[in-house]
């Protein structure tokens, strides 16, 4: 049982907010999304901050990916978490729980102000996501490469009760250097599951380094495509992109490419691979924070 609870005020307000991002015009739609994903990487960064801890750059690399998830594409209600008809999201980059919490809070599934807690002593919002502490966690992640199998599973659960219900799971593109991964893939496509949607969060950094200097992945859409996939490659800061890779039909498991930068929307952060774990300190925090909030230097 989770230690935590479902915010019924919150969730209402994140059904209004669904409902306006869904039948609104492409444009106001992408305003509304981009005003809440703002939202969320300030907290993101507020949250290391407090805690002294935690992984910024993927964390906010992944914010639009989560954003676009919770706010247009996944049929869930954060009222029943457990529901096994909802559709299943699993972010198998698990130190990215920053971003996820936040996103999470939005939709109601705890109260925001639990994220004051991330990573103290007790709290249920630990480095990474833990199943048995926050609803909205299908399983937890913190091991590299086990989120992709594990989806597979909730993809193939799903048809053996045929169920509407669709798997969707966010990897690490340095991840992806993991061998469970193509194990994985292959059942995938072995199994037929047109159910289940793969996002690669691909931001080209992994700790310490770039990830065609440590283990090149490209082509890494002719991988997915010999293992029996559909590739679609978007831009993982453009909601409509992501939207409709999400969601439009397939015979096939979908791997979505989506290209992203690490450390989105903070200046000295993107693309530099120190900021992988490091804390910001006062100075960083108030900058980042000025920025996100749209006032640039």
């Amino acid at each position: 049982m989770p230690l935590l609870r479902p915010d019924p005020p919150a969730i209402s307000e994140w059904r209004a907010a669904r409902e306006r991002i869904r039948s609104a015009p492409a444009d106001h739609a992408e305003a509304l999304l981009r005003d809440h994903a703002r939202a969320a990487r300030a907290s993101v960064v507020r949250m290391i901050d407090r805690a002294g801890a935690g992984h910024v750059g993927g964390d906010l690399s992944v914010t639009d990916i989560l954003t676009t998830l919770y706010f247009a594409v996944l049929d869930i209600d954060p009222a029943a978490p457990a529901d096994p008809e909802r559709d299943c999201f699993v972010l198998s980059k698990g130190h990215s729980a920053a971003a996820l919490y936040s996103t999470l809070a939005a939709a109601g599934y705890f109260p925001r102000r639990e994220l004051d807690t991330f990573m103290a002593p007790g709290s249920a919002l630990n480095g990474h996501p833990a199943r048995q502490k926050v609803p909205g966690v299908v399983t937890s992640t913190g091991p590299l490469g086990h989120g992709l199998p594990v989806a597979v599973g909730t993809a193939i659960a799903a048809k053996l009760r045929r169920s509407p219900a669709r798997t969707y799971v966010v990897t690490g593109d340095g991840e992806l250097q993991e061998g469970s991964n193509w194990e994985a893939a292959m059942s995938a496509a072995h199994a037929g599951l047109d159910n289940l949607a793969l996002i690669v969060d691909r931001n080209r950094l992994q700790q310490g380094a770039r990830t065609e200097q440590t283990n090149r992945l490209d082509p890494l859409d002719e991988k997915f495509t010999s293992f029996g996939w559909e590739v679609r490659t978007v831009d993982g800061h453009h909601y409509g992109q992501l939207r409709d890779a999400c969601t439009a039909p397939s015979a096939r498991p979908v791997a979505i490419i989506a290209d992203t930068v690490k450390g989105k929307g903070v200046s000295f952060m993107e693309d530099r691979v120190e900021w992988h774990h490091k804390v910001p300190d006062v100075d960083q925090v108030r900058q980042a924070l000025a920025e996100l909030a749209g006032v640039r230097a």
